[in-house]
């Protein structure tokens, strides 16, 4: 057996290689791994998006959890970011939120949160997928199996603590918000409302099949139109389990999580919430992320792709924000994980509190020109190490010098090596690709 957890949970096709047997071993096998026998009253919060795979797989959850004595407590269509929180309010033992996220709709998921809604570190993982293979121990039976519940606040509790990151209130904003027909639909107008936003919400209707088709913050142009024609502020676009926030300003004009990052580090620089001046982002992240947190004095910190590993190096180093460009924002005082609601709110309130249009506010991130080249290989980290690629790498390197750069990596999900360029204008970032690429082909 592969690998089952990814960078994000364990994600497949539902009902093909995400089945409701490896739903029920892998939340059996998280039950063993992070709450003890011995630990008394037990209890998982369970969510989900609205897939309709995802009414089978929660099922299935559901009978792993009780079946090792733990109760799971079910909090319904919600967010990611909602059931990690919950699974710290509840004073849970463990929470699992199943959803592929900004996949299409035939993939699902199944992340999992230890106390407190924090995600697992490898290790944890590894553990439990070894139970997974070893298969189920001796079962508690009687009064000791576990019970279902159903969280009637759940929605609320997470709504009342978003609240709580409210710097100044929202009225005089119109929203446009897209739910990517997800689990966004009922919490993102609520919030933004309540805030004191107009708000107009668009793809806010899932009926288990239409979830981020055509829509939400991966597919960005009706958001734009419908920015232009009701003349509003802003829009926001979640992904189909709300972690991710991508904004477009009133103009129709993509605000990606770049720019996002740049208008809340500048917000918290200035009010010394920065913590160590400091934000954390991906080596995906533009060229002109760095240059405009380098104008305002502000220390990039530098991961590798996906937002675990953002994660991880705020706890270590005690941050207070970072992200990745493609729309995860982490803020480490109000979540364990990426949250697009908070986000959207945080960055509206700025535009309540300094009374500036979202394009003034995003003025100082500059993106570079940038091009991406996916090439498909036989295998990826030799081709990647090969010294012909390398030797391209290096003479790329030379060339851009510190008016841009480049990254080569091999994918973590597919026999892919991508090659990022970054250069002044978009001919040179695009010849430099194409020529690496070409070096990376040749191998293969």
């Amino acid at each position: 057996m592969g690998r089952l957890f990814g960078t994000d949970g364990v994600r497949g096709v539902a009902n093909r290689e995400l089945t409701a047997e490896l739903g029920l071993a892998l939340s059996a096998a998280a039950a063993r791994r992070l709450v003890p026998a011995t630990a008394g009253h037990r209890v998982a919060v369970v969510g989900r998006d609205p897939r309709a795979s995802g009414e089978m797989l929660e099922a299935a959850v559901i009978a792993g959890l009780t079946s090792e004595g733990v109760d799971a407590l079910l909090v319904g269509v919600l967010p990611t970011p909602a059931v990690a929180y919950l699974t710290a309010a509840y004073g849970a033992d463990l929470g699992v939120m199943i959803s592929a996220s900004h996949n299409p709709m035939p993939d699902n998921g199944i992340k999992i949160f230890g106390p407190g809604g924090h995600k697992l570190d490898d290790d944890a993982e590894d553990r439990i997928e070894e139970l997974v293979a070893q298969g189920p121990g001796l079962r508690p039976i009687g009064a000791e199996i576990g019970r279902v519940r159903r969280a009637s606040d759940a929605i609320e509790r997470y709504l009342d603590h978003l609240f709580a990151a409210i710097g100044t209130r929202l009225e005089g904003l119109t929203v446009v918000v897209d739910c990517a027909n997800g689990a966004a639909s009922a919490a993102a107008p609520r919030a933004y409302a309540a805030a004191g936003a107009r708000v107009i919400a668009i793809n806010d209707q899932p009926d288990g099949l239409n979830i981020n088709d055509g829509c939400g913050s991966t597919h960005l142009e009706p958001l734009r139109q419908a920015v232009l024609a009701h003349g509003a502020d802003l829009g926001l676009a979640h992904d189909g389990d709300a972690d991710r926030c991508l904004a477009v300003d009133a103009t129709g004009r993509v605000i990606d999580g770049d720019a996002i990052m740049t208008v809340l580090a500048l917000a918290m620089h200035e009010a010394g919430e920065l913590a160590s001046g400091t934000l954390v982002a991906t080596v995906m992240s533009n060229l002109g992320l760095h240059v405009a947190m380098r104008e305002a004095g502000i220390t990039v910190r530098t991961t590798a792709v996906g937002d675990r590993y953002v994660l991880e190096e705020l706890r270590a180093g005690e941050y207070s924000l970072g992200g990745e460009q493609s729309g995860h924002i982490v803020l480490p005082a109000f979540g364990t994980t990426g949250d697009g609601i908070l986000t959207g709110l945080r960055l509206m309130s700025r535009m309540a509190q300094t009374r500036s249009s979202l394009a003034e506010l995003a003025a100082p991130m500059q993106s570079m020109p940038q091009v991406l080249i996916n090439v498909e290989v036989a295998d990826k980290a030799a081709v990647a190490e090969a010294p012909a690629v390398q030797t391209a790498v290096a003479e790329a390197e030379a060339q851009l010098g510190d008016t841009g750069r480049i990254l080569l990596r091999p994918s973590g999900t597919e026999q892919i090596v991508r090659v990022m360029v970054e250069a002044q204008d978009e001919d040179t970032a695009r010849q430099v690709a194409r020529r690496v690429a070409q070096s990376v082909s040749a191998e293969d």
